[in-house]
């Protein structure tokens, strides 16, 4: 038979995979709602004008999948990310503001996979629409902070910057003309270095002076008071700067995790749309970049609803967390299965099977996880079968316990074996999982 394998860049998860995915974004998920935030779904699929212009150049040549339907001769494309199908979703549907949502879904990138790095993945977002002031941001701070710490991530960083900070010093000190070029190469610093950052200037065109005077201002980092009041003494008569600077420490007096924050410079984020504060979670171990992000986007909505909308939001990569987790012992892939009872039939007739179907019924109305045997496999091939998948609570069903209308409860763990009527057989069941 030959191998069917999956496009590069996608995966199979398995259950014991999938078991681990859905806790931790249950907990995310249960972190959002603490804060008033409320699901919202959209298509994977858009149409490509939809999507075409908002991302950046480089993201839309070679990222974003796109592709002309042979019947309708349109163009469509996968989703990219999950913050411009909000901009749209509210070009066709009325909201209260403050508009608090999250998303959590799949989006698709053709990127080089690497690890923590796919083609199709999970973003966990949250966004607040119409507010302008810092403690918006803060509270998309605060939220995803705390959605991070509550699965088990508590040695993160929170890198902080405002992209008016660089516009005013590129704009207005350095009079650099296409400032979101340069933001794109300062994007890759992670990746390629001061140096490779020193030559993509040089090959953009920038002369030597220039591109020491970038180096030299991305380079800056620290903690926020320090960083604000350098910046602060250098660009003080910097309108864009002053603002930038203003808003920074009013959101910082809201920030429950400030003793994590670092300004950096260097943080611009790759996509065009950010215009103020932006922010990246990243852990120094493993260096697997970030493992979330967002930012203030104050210009995205309006190109769809024609009204000024200032918005913020952040979202969790749940790849890179679970990648990170599982590298630190955090997280463990030792759940098998849900199933928390195997019903074992000892005979192979009609009457046992029924029996057992029976009990395996009285479970699960009770809530209980509950398989029952359906190969007609011998007794030593349906435990074995129950070891493997780590299921401890095992109830034997035999002729003796048809008769009787018994049930023998058995737990892997404590070796202790029970034999119940079968009106107690839940209530009985119940002790051994608490137990």
């Amino acid at each position: 038979m030959p191998k069917y394998s999956v496009p590069k860049g996608f995966r199979d998860l398995p259950p014991d995979i999938m078991i681990l995915r859905k806790k931790i974004l249950r907990i995310i998920e249960e972190t959002f709602i603490k804060y008033g935030y409320d699901p919202i779904e959209t298509p994977a699929l858009e149409y490509w004008d939809t999507l075409k212009g908002k991302y950046g150049e480089e993201a839309e040549n070679k990222l974003v999948y796109k592709f002309k339907d042979p019947w309708s001769e349109k163009w469509y494309a996968l989703r990219y990310d999950l913050t411009v199908p909000l901009a749209r979703f509210l070009s066709n549907h009325v909201v209260q503001f403050p508009f608090r949502r999250y998303h959590i879904s799949r989006v698709w990138r053709h990127e080089n996979p690497q690890r923590g790095r796919y083609r199709e993945f999970w973003q966990c977002d949250i966004d607040i629409v119409g507010s302008p002031y810092p403690e918006a941001d803060a509270e998309i701070v605060n939220v995803l902070s705390e959605a991070i710490e509550n699965i088990g991530l508590r040695n993160f960083k929170i890198k902080l910057n405002d992209r008016r900070m660089l516009a005013g010093i590129f704009e207005e000190t350095l009079s650099l003309k296409n400032v979101i070029s340069v933001y794109r190469i300062i994007d890759k610093l992670d990746k390629i270095g001061y140096e490779g950052v020193r030559e993509e200037l040089a090959k953009a065109g920038y002369s030597n002076e220039t591109i020491e005077k970038i180096i030299e201002i991305i380079s800056i980092s620290g903690s926020p008071e320090k960083v604000l009041d350098e910046i602060e003494e250098m660009y003080g008569g910097n309108r864009k700067v002053g603002e930038a600077v203003l808003h920074l420490r009013e959101m910082l007096d809201f920030i429950k995790y400030r003793n994590k924050v670092s300004v950096e410079l260097s943080l611009v984020r790759g996509l065009d749309y950010y215009t103020g504060p932006i922010f990246e979670y990243v852990v120094e171990k493993p260096k697997i970049g970030s493992i979330a992000g967002g930012g203030r986007y104050d210009n995205l909505i309006e190109i769809y609803t024609g009204k000024h909308t200032p918005s913020t939001g952040g979202s969790i990569g749940i790849e890179r967390v679970i990648d990170a987790g599982l590298e630190l012992g955090i997280f463990r892939l030792d759940m098998k299965t849900y199933t928390k009872v195997y019903v074992l039939s000892l005979k192979h007739d009609r009457e046992t099977y029924l029996y057992a179907s029976a009990i395996a019924n009285m479970l699960r109305e009770k809530g209980i996880p509950t398989q029952v045997d359906v190969m007609r496999r011998s007794e030593q091939a349906q435990r074995r079968y129950a070891i493997k998948k780590g299921i401890n609570v095992v109830v034997y069903v035999g002729p003796k316990e048809v008769s009787e209308r018994r049930a023998t409860i058995y737990d892997r763990k404590s070796g202790t074996r029970k034999v119940v009527d079968l009106g107690r057989v839940v209530e009985e069941v119940l002790k051994f999982l608490e137990g």
